[in-house]
């Protein structure tokens, strides 16, 4: 067994907003990378980590600090060069410093609604995503929380899997510039005509 250099192991959250892909990317992303692969969303569950239910949300209460510890805790304990956190909040479950790249992924909102609406969504959770993308909610935190320099777009908009982790794959391999402000759905959806019919779904 190899024991990786924790200073050159690369932890890479894939994030964004529900419904843009992210489990699916990631997945197929560790494949490649004979990567560790967390699910955010698993882990809570698998440690005890659940604090409550928000009706109003429609969402499971974390606390996000007992989570960065717990995790912080397992990833020390891996033998992996790479690790792959999938999670729309997986920016704030990991020191700043320890984050090699986040790839935040953004899906046009016609898109992601039809997405959303296929899962079964309610409305108002419907809405309080499309609200999210649109206002480069997952974008901003990850910005805020690990610096522009660490922080990559990718537009998965109708495009697959494959192509959407090659892309990812070029940026580690330096062959792709990491690139921000690639999309801009509420200029665009404003430009159209469009944003009530987003914002008010």
């Amino acid at each position: 067994m190899v024991n990786y250099d924790l200073k050159e192991r690369r932890i890479i959250i894939v994030t964004g907003t529900p419904g843009v892909g992210k489990s699916a990317v990631s997945r197929a992303l560790s494949k490649e990378l004979k990567a560790e692969y967390i699910d955010l969303t698993e882990f809570v569950k698998k440690h005890g980590l659940i604090e409550g239910y928000d009706e109003d949300r429609e969402t499971f209460i974390v606390d996000e600090e007992k989570v960065c510890i717990r995790l912080q805790e397992f990833i020390e304990g891996l033998n992996a060069q790479n690790i792959v956190i999938d999670g729309h909040y997986g920016v704030f479950t990991v020191s700043p410093e320890k984050v090699y790249r986040v790839f935040v992924l953004r899906r046009h909102p016609a898109e992601l609604r039809e997405v959303l609406l296929a899962r079964g969504y309610s409305d108002r959770k419907i809405a309080e995503n499309l609200a999210s993308e649109i206002l480069d909610v997952c974008l901003i935190d990850a910005i805020k929380r690990c610096g522009r320099d660490k922080v990559c777009e990718i537009d998965v908009t109708g495009k697959d899997v494959g192509c959407v982790v090659k892309k990812i794959v070029e940026n580690l391999s330096g062959r792709r510039p990491c690139e921000i402000g690639i999309v801009d759905w509420l200029g665009e959806l404003e430009r159209e005509g469009r944003l009530d019919e987003f914002l008010t779904f």
